[in-house]
């Protein structure tokens, strides 16, 4: 199966609607969000980073 570049579109396409959802729906609720994010160490958003990741690789794995 490859990859066509119309498919890696579609996912960062994707991707910029789900980001988006959050600051149109509640950008106070966004902001107090990232305040708090900023008293969490370099630690625990490299394990939630790597944790985010490997869900996306499974997910990826399951549907592809």
């Amino acid at each position: 199966m490859t990859l066509k570049i119309s498919d890696l579109v579609a996912a960062l396409a994707l991707l910029l609607v789900l980001e988006g959802i959050m600051p149109f729906l509640n950008p106070s609720g966004l902001k107090k969000a990232l305040a708090k994010l900023l008293a969490v160490g370099d630690r625990d958003l490299r394990i939630a980073g790597l944790g985010s990741m490997l869900v996306g690789v499974l997910i990826l794995f399951l549907v592809r």
